[in-house]
């Protein structure tokens, strides 16, 4: 009879990095970040503050992780860390410290152990709270919680705030790289008697405002430039919505173009990653501009109530981080104001997966993952599944848009009124 594999376990308690894994880090990291043009300003009060603590940090690209090691060293952290990302090798993962999370759930397993490296394993945490790559170089939403959890943990808060990982590798095209200067700055947002004195909405407020940043903005300001010939590639992922015509997926990015493919508006990229049109007037200058319209058409579509998308998907599950991913079988989605549905037929059985619009306050998204297509991670209690839309193009970056607008529209605008933020 074949062995039937074991499913991930997101209660298994953490450790502390292995000594031969810290090792690596430390050796590792420090030259990792010299050959990346790498530049971190430590403050002095981090020096002076014992471990454990909890560590907040920007989230770009891969370079993020060496920088926030190196800065750190040669005190370590465990790392909160998606669990798809757990399919590079449980041992490894689990080896360096890595704390399991499914992204944007509200599972009560990653905060236990959590609470339980830095209470009992005396071990510092670092998370990435955004719990994705910055999809336009800007700051992305936040779970409500953090302050709350940070005044519960009572340890001191660091903020680690990077630069440039981003330009160099944006989520919308991660290769090639674009060869720019990195900085980071590590420092202490909050002591322990700050924690104290202030309410939880004052440490979320805090938080909020230290996470906004705007990376094409910083690459203008100290005149960064980026010589890479292919450095528009894939932003037609971002920029999907064409502001010459209106239409929809139908944007194109090739060398140091973009263009729409249907009414022909083309806008070319310089060197500071800033746009202009060559046919036309119209269209954003600053990527982040072109990125915050959007949504704001997208919240429209919400509040008037026409926003709704279907198309049938690929449905793959992540069962562990031996098996990997299994393609499991076929899904019809639809997404509305009635959250996600999915309903198809998944090992030979009937399936069907619900999330309200209440369930998820954002949506983590993947473009091309790992060479399998576009793809969107929808989490149960017991699993993550990869959904891969089949005919719909260029979609996810609206997806995107449209959950956070549901739930702001729907659940967090409520609460605010209600006075339950």
């Amino acid at each position: 009879m074949k062995k039937v594999q074991k499913r991930f376990d997101m209660y298994k308690k953490p450790n502390k990095p292995i000594w031969y894994f810290k090792l690596v880090i430390k050796l590792v990291a420090p030259f990792y970040c010299l050959f990346s043009n790498s530049h971190t300003k430590v403050d002095k009060e981090v020096k002076k503050i014992k471990a454990p603590y909890f560590i907040l940090a920007t989230h770009h690209a891969f370079l993020d992780f060496p920088q926030l090691a190196a800065a750190i060293a040669p005190k370590t952290t465990n790392w909160v860390i998606a669990v798809d990302e757990f399919r590079r090798g449980d041992w490894l993962m689990r080896g360096i410290g890595g704390i399991a999370k499914r992204k944007f759930t509200h599972d009560i397993s990653t905060t236990k152990n959590m609470i339980y490296s830095l209470r009992q394993l005396k071990q510092s945490v670092a998370i990435y709270p955004e719990a994705r790559f910055s999809l336009a170089g800007v700051n992305e939403k936040l779970d409500g919680a953090l302050g709350k959890f940070c005044k519960f943990a009572n340890v001191p808060v660091l903020m680690f705030k990077s630069f440039g990982n981003f330009i160099n590798s944006p989520q919308w095209c991660k290769k090639p790289y674009k060869k720019i200067r990195k900085e980071a700055h590590l420092y202490v947002l909050y002591t322990v008697e700050q924690l104290q004195s202030m309410t939880a909405e004052q440490v979320q407020n805090g938080i909020e405002e230290a996470f906004v940043r705007d990376e094409y903005r910083w690459q203008v300001e100290n005149n960064y430039h980026v010589k890479c010939k292919k450095r528009a590639k894939g932003l037609h992922r971002l920029l999907y919505k064409c502001p010459n015509c209106g239409n929809e997926h139908e944007m194109q990015s090739e060398g140091i173009y973009l263009w729409c493919s249907h009414c022909g508006a083309k806008w070319e990229m310089d060197t500071l990653s800033r746009l202009k049109g060559v046919n036309t007037d119209k269209g954003f200058s600053h990527i982040p501009d072109w990125y915050n319209w959007e949504r704001e058409e997208v919240r429209k579509e919400v509040q008037n109530g026409t926003y709704h998308f279907e198309d049938d998907v690929r449905v793959e599950d992540f069962y562990s981080g031996k098996v990997g991913f299994i393609p499991v079988g076929d899904a019809h989605m639809t997404h509305d104001k009635d959250g996600f549905k999915f309903v198809g037929t998944v090992d030979g059985q009937p399936f069907e997966v619900h999330k309200l619009v209440s369930d998820m306050y954002s949506l983590h998204i993947e473009y091309d993952f790992i060479k399998r297509g576009d793809a969107i991670d929808i989490a149960t209690d017991k699993t993550t599944y990869f959904m891969y839309p089949k005919t719909a193009k260029n979609c996810l970056t609206k997806l995107h848009f449209a959950t956070e607008e549901l739930y702001d529209f729907y659940v967090r605008n409520k609460r605010q009124t209600e006075g339950k933020v």
